[in-house]
């Protein structure tokens, strides 16, 4: 049933106006089981492939964004997060496998964005990585590995580029 419910709920809040009822839309992912702080705004075109989610207080996700949680490898966005439009964070992969098949075993790793970071349009954050607080993700990049608080990375892979102010 809660599946039914999460899937119920991904579809109303996609008719909701884009930018705007983020009160409506944190309540129906509550109700389906997503945990979600106050002040936290949603656009109706992004998408959550599961309520293995927990979001913070004051958080943005833009449009077109894709979180995909599992179970026991959830995605935890920590307060004060800005996800700019095309994000993509994943939960689940691959282990490289033989020739007749490359997509070896599947796994999956949690992820977690750390209070205050911003993660710039079209990036992707893959399994196992922790988003250290006040990080920033250059548009693009594809983020393989942890990122140190108050960093700037860029590139695919994401680089460091430099240290950023506390």
């Amino acid at each position: 049933m809660s599946r039914v419910k999460f899937l119920a709920a991904q579809r109303l809040i996609a008719q909701l106006p884009a930018t705007r009822m983020f009160e409506q839309k944190r309540q129906l992912l509550r109700w389906a089981g997503v945990q979600v702080g106050g002040g936290t705004r949603i656009h109706s075109g992004a998408h959550f492939d599961t309520a293995h989610v927990v979001l913070g207080e004051d958080i943005w996700i833009g449009g077109g964004v894709f979180i995909g949680g599992n179970p026991g490898a959830p995605v935890v966005i920590e307060d004060n997060v800005d996800i700019a439009p095309r994000v993509m964070i994943i939960t689940g992969s691959h282990e490289v496998g033989g020739a007749t098949r490359r997509a070896g075993p599947g796994f999956s790793k949690g992820v977690t964005i750390g209070r205050g970071s911003w993660l710039g349009a079209g990036s992707l954050v893959m399994p196992g990585v922790t988003l250290g607080p006040g990080s920033i993700v250059a548009a693009g990049s594809v983020v393989t590995k942890d990122v140190p608080p108050n960093s700037l990375v860029a590139g695919v892979p994401a680089r460091l580029v430099r240290a950023l102010e506390e």
